[in-house]
């Protein structure tokens, strides 16, 4: 898919800087918001409409917020591939409406780090949900725009603007990219903080 149209948006990010903004740019262009706990209280709180992760997989966040992207009406509705009629027949099928736009940035592991928490307390601060849904979109960049930073937002929202609210293939690939650097990093550092 050449160009893609924005309708729906995947957002739990950490860093909340420029989130509203960004997330008013979306709603004003008709794009429906789906959001995780902190992230979806800072969308509410600005006023923008959201829909909960929980209202979309029908399974509340459980094991203190540790589980609550990791399920099939999510994954599958960021990785299907919306050029394959297999893929839109099989969501069809089971319900699962696509996610053009995964808007993720990762906890703050280096943070914790730096405030010297315990093994255990800095283990939590492991992110497993959001390097999935980055990993899960750039994979799926044909089909899907991942934002993994902050820093992208304005050369996204120039790029929908340009286009009608639809995103071109390259600037998807480029994003790709920088959603696997990020991962990365965050797995390299994790791997270094616990290496003995």
């Amino acid at each position: 898919m050449q160009m893609l149209p924005i309708r729906r948006a995947i957002l739990s990010v950490t860093d909340k800087s420029g989130l509203t903004d960004f997330a008013t740019f979306l709603v004003k262009n008709n794009v429906e918001l789906v959001s995780t706990g902190g992230t979806q209280k800072a969308l509410e709180s600005a006023g923008l409409p959201v829909i909960a992760v929980s209202a979309v997989t029908g399974f509340p966040e459980i094991l203190n917020g540790r589980v609550k992207t990791l399920h099939p009406k999510i994954h599958a509705g960021i990785l299907a591939n919306k050029d394959d009629p297999s893929h839109l027949q099989t969501l069809v099928e089971k319900d699962i409406r696509p996610f053009d736009l995964i808007c993720v940035n990762l906890y703050d592991f280096a943070g914790a780090v730096e405030r010297r928490l315990s093994l255990e307390e800095a283990v939590e601060e492991i992110d497993i949900g959001g390097p999935c849904m980055l990993r899960a979109g750039a994979k799926n960049f044909h089909s899907a725009l991942v934002l993994p930073s902050p820093q992208w937002y304005e050369a996204a929202m120039r790029e929908l603007q340009k286009n009608d609210m639809a995103v071109g293939l390259e600037f998807r690939q480029i994003m790709a990219s920088r959603a696997f650097e990020a991962t990365s990093r965050y797995d390299a550092l994790v791997t270094s903080y616990l290496r003995p």
